[in-house]
């Protein structure tokens, strides 16, 4: 096949892409003093602030392990953020799975945030509250840096992963000791999936709740879903239990130069509920901390009655349906389930002649997973990303968009997880469906190829769009990323969303083209990076 007629099924696929693109992060700094061991390189954080954020009120971090970007950019807890005022950073890749200050994570943790505060002119991010948040190998480091920072942490969450002080880590090695620390009166929350649990997570952080009275400490069983998931509705939970600490915790008035003296809990003011059990016909009922008439030492703690009631909300949803099970075709073949694996279900990367755009299509099965069957809700499943170079165009179509993460990280720059996931209905119940693959990283055979990406010219805020021009000397279609700034990639357009009020100027926008190239036939081109700035 020519060049010319790769060319036309590359502009074919640009052109199937819908308009909801990466999510911007406006800001972005090196981390100091830290070189990651995936790319021997110092690790990149990213900052999102609300475009109409007037005065950032507390900071959630997460760090690249996977579900951490599916959350932080799915729209609906950009738009439950935007409400509260709280910022977003992400840091890839992950570094420091227990928070080792002896490592010099504290360190390179109070310097970023200068750094960003600095460069994004909200000099608040070097006082305000933090929300360390991370999911599975990362959901240790949370209750470890509150543990370390207990006057800074506004709240803690576990997600898909541990309880504090657990002998049970997500990275599958020996956790911290903290000695005579405590998170007495800070809010954290866990959440374990239904389709990934497991007793010996759980009892740690009732064991914890005994042992630390002062500690308020709550609980989501995420009924109905698995371990590699967020779905909308647990985002709604998390969302607003940021709401809640943010209400709970936050003095009416303070110094935006000054750290937050944030109010401590007493957990005897809040809601006890019963932790959730498999298959449980009869609760107790969840009640104000000293009214509760069950057993307080198989409870979890709640902010207040709304907390408590949506959590029991979430479990009476599935109660007493019907299982359903999911499972992904390709090619015409129901592709094979195995147990034994972490994520269940692998494909293999079987691109269209683009060499991007592959097709996969999630079906209902049977419990074994071994055939399609008739018996599920009445909705169809559907597959979303949950990381990796990776965007959706339909319901079975598919194709590699390179992203922020860059395309160094010998260990991740390749990896695509997908998720297949149905809410069920009145006689099913929810369900989930995680599914891996690795696509080459790099192409190395056939024809050297480069790009050619001219200098961008710093522009006036207000601008809207400006046109992208590399090309590639193979003339293959390229394809951009925006790696910082308050901008989307649109096509080859630059799109300049709304930049939040108190931004400091020049505000620099960095682009990154690549091309991939074509198994044996083209090499991938070395990406190229071309920033500017907007100016007032």
């Amino acid at each position: 096949m020519s060049l010319l007629r790769f060319l036309v099924f590359g502009i074919m696929s640009v052109i199937l892409l819908p308009c909801n693109m990466a999510a911007e992060w406006q800001w972005s700094v090196k981390m100091p003093g830290i070189v990651s061991n995936e790319t021997n390189d110092h690790p990149q954080a990213f900052l999102w602030i609300p475009s109409d954020c007037i005065q950032v009120k507390g900071v959630m971090i997460g760090t690249h392990n996977m579900t951490e970007e599916t959350l932080f950019e799915n729209a609906l807890f950009r738009e439950r953020m935007s409400e509260i005022g709280l910022a977003l950073i992400w840091i890839t890749p992950g570094w420091d799975q227990k928070w080792d200050i002896t490592a010099g994570s504290q360190k390179a943790f109070e310097q970023m945030l200068d750094d960003f505060a600095s460069v994004s002119g909200y000099n608040e991010l070097k006082y305000a509250p933090i929300v360390p948040f991370g999911h599975s190998a990362m959901a240790t480091y949370p209750w470890n840096f509150a543990a370390w920072n207990p006057d800074r942490t506004l709240a803690i969450i576990s997600l898909h992963g541990d309880a504090p002080r657990t002998n049970l880590t997500g990275y599958g090695r020996d956790n911290m000791e903290w000695g005579k620390r405590t998170i007495d009166g800070i809010p954290g929350l866990m959440i374990e999936g239904e389709y990934e649990w497991w007793e010996d997570r759980v009892n740690p952080a009732l064991a914890f709740r005994m042992m630390y009275p002062g500690s308020c400490v709550s609980f989501l069983c995420d009924t109905g879903r698995g371990h590699f998931d967020i779905a909308d509705r647990t985002v709604g939970y998390i969302a607003l239990f940021l709401k809640k600490a943010l209400e709970y915790r936050m003095p009416a008035t303070y110094d935006l130069n000054k750290p937050v003296e944030l109010k401590k809990l007493n957990p005897q003011n809040g809601w006890l509920a019963e932790r959730w059990h498999p298959n449980q016909k009869k609760r107790a009922k969840a009640a104000p901390y000293k009214e509760y008439k069950g057993d307080s030492h198989d409870a979890f703690w709640y902010f207040d009655k709304e907390m408590a009631e949506m959590t029991e909300e979430r479990y009476r949803r599935e109660r007493g349906k019907k299982p359903q099970y999911l499972g992904f075709v390709q090619k015409g073949q129901l592709l094979t389930y195995n147990p034994k694996s972490h994520v269940k279900v692998a494909a293999r990367f079987l691109p269209e002649k683009d060499g991007l755009t592959f097709h996969l299509k999630a079906v209902y099965t049977d419990s074994l997973h071994t055939a399609i069957s008739d018996e599920h809700s009445l909705t169809s499943p559907e597959i979303t990303r949950i990381c990796g170079p990776v965007q959706k165009v339909n319901d079975t179509t598919f194709t590699v968009r390179f992203y922020r993460m860059g395309m160094y990280n010998q260990r991740r720059t390749g990896d695509i997880c997908l998720l297949a996931g149905n809410d069920g209905d009145k006689h099913y119940k929810s369900t989930a469906q995680e599914l891996s693959f690795r696509i080459p990283y790099r192409n190395t055979e056939g024809k050297r190829q480069h790009i050619l990406f001219p200098g961008l010219d710093d522009v006036k805020k207000g601008t809207e769009t400006i046109s992208l021009h590399a090309t590639s000397d193979c003339g293959l279609p390229v394809y951009y990323y925006v790696k910082e700034g308050p901008a989307e990639i649109e096509g080859n357009k630059l799109v300049f969303t709304r930049i939040p009020p108190r931004s400091k100027f020049p505000l620099k926008v960095t682009v990154v083209v690549w091309q991939y190239g074509f198994a044996g036939k083209v090499q991938t081109a070395e990406p190229v990076e071309r920033s500017f700035f907007i100016y007032p």
